[in-house]
């Protein structure tokens, strides 16, 4: 009999560095990498009919086949966020799956990307996180038909995730204009969760929160696709909810104000964050981009945190005309957003984010 003292249960969360999508490269970071790259130029201009590329920073790639149809084409993939294989599987292929509806997109099939330390992870338990990504693939109605694995010393599992969407109602993060109402399809929190579950201090409450967030797909995005008054949309995931939020307010060339009172946060997140559990990719978001935003006076640390919080699986953020409003938080409540609330709005101005309390 193995004893549990002298050979503690193998826990995937401390067979990596980082979890979820706070593993993401620092947005300045990133920035650096890729200047002076093909990437950092654009493409658009070169192929015709590729519609959506690097350059707006959007969650997905879009291809134009014909009036009617373009393909969308995206990937991710991380290293765990929860020591569950099959809930690990579940969020990382939801979180993949996603992208495809921030852009007002239908998912068609999913490949999958597996990296997985062999020497360490018995097959059943990585038989479980495949289990897990095609369960999540089901619920959104497609198969995982095919993929590509490496033995890696860190366990990564992920997904291409390949849809469609009608070209004319392709929904870009640089299309927003001023007016627009800004609504958040989830709840903040789930980096700060991770942070607490990491050191056994998240509450049994707080795990299931946090589970039934990050696998809950994004599915409004394909109905949100067909209304004309929602002009932009993306989903908030680790550069947090004001990196997302400023990528959308640059590529449209507006200024976004966020009201802190109004957005919604996942149960006891705040009070977990009062108390320190705070990730350091959310340090790394507002070192990368706090140039650009414009908190209110007296924003307790803890506040911040929220805020550049990094989300994995995280709700649509949208930008919609004010007479769409109600349209669209019908849509959010049909598909079981209850969380889906108000967080402010985009006028002209001086480019970024502006917060207040």
């Amino acid at each position: 009999m193995t004893d549990p003292i002298l050979n503690p249960p193998l826990r995937l969360t401390h067979l990596s560095h980082g979890g979820g999508c706070g593993c993401k490269i620092a947005p300045a970071v990133l920035e650096q990498i890729l200047a002076d790259t093909p990437f950092s130029k654009g493409l658009l201009g070169q192929f015709p009919d590729l519609l959506v590329g690097i350059e707006s920073s959007d969650d997905a790639a879009v291809w134009q086949l014909n009036d009617e149809q373009a393909i969308v084409a995206t990937t991710d993939f991380f290293m765990p966020i929860v020591d569950d294989p099959y809930e690990f599987g579940r969020i990382a292929a939801t979180n993949a799956i996603s992208d495809v509806y921030a852009m007002g997109g239908r998912p068609l099939f999913a490949l999958a990307l597996v990296g997985m330390p062999i020497d360490k992870l018995p097959h059943d338990t990585i038989r479980k996180i495949l289990a897990g990504g095609d369960a999540a693939a089901r619920a959104a109605g497609i198969p995982i038909a095919g993929g590509h694995s490496i033995d890696s010393q860190e366990p990564i599992y992920g997904l291409v995730a390949i849809g469609v969407v009608d070209p004319r109602k392709v929904k870009k993060n640089n299309a927003a204009q001023a007016g627009d109402v800004l609504i958040l399809g989830k709840g903040l929190g789930v980096g700060i969760y991770s942070a607490a579950l990491k050191k056994d201090a998240l509450p049994e409450g707080g795990y299931r929160a946090m589970i039934d967030s990050t696998t809950q797909l994004n599915t409004p995005g394909t109905e949100l696709g067909d209304l004309d008054g929602v002009h932009a949309m993306t989903d908030v995931t680790g550069f947090g909810l004001l990196g997302h939020g400023l990528e959308l307010a640059r590529g449209s060339n507006l200024r976004a104000k966020v009201e802190f009172a109004r957005l919604p946060v996942l149960p006891g997140a705040a009070e977990l964050a009062q108390a320190g559990f705070i990730t350091g990719a959310s340090g790394r978001n507002w070192a990368s981009y706090g140039g650009g935003v414009t908190l209110f006076d007296g924003c307790a640390d803890w506040q911040q945190a929220i805020l550049t919080d990094p989300q994995t699986s995280g709700g649509l953020l949208v930008a919609c005309a004010p007479e769409a409003v109600n349209e669209v938080m019908a849509v959010f409540r049909r598909h079981g957003f209850e969380q889906a609330s108000i967080i402010g709005g985009l006028e002209a101005g001086p480019v970024g984010v502006t917060v207040t309390g």
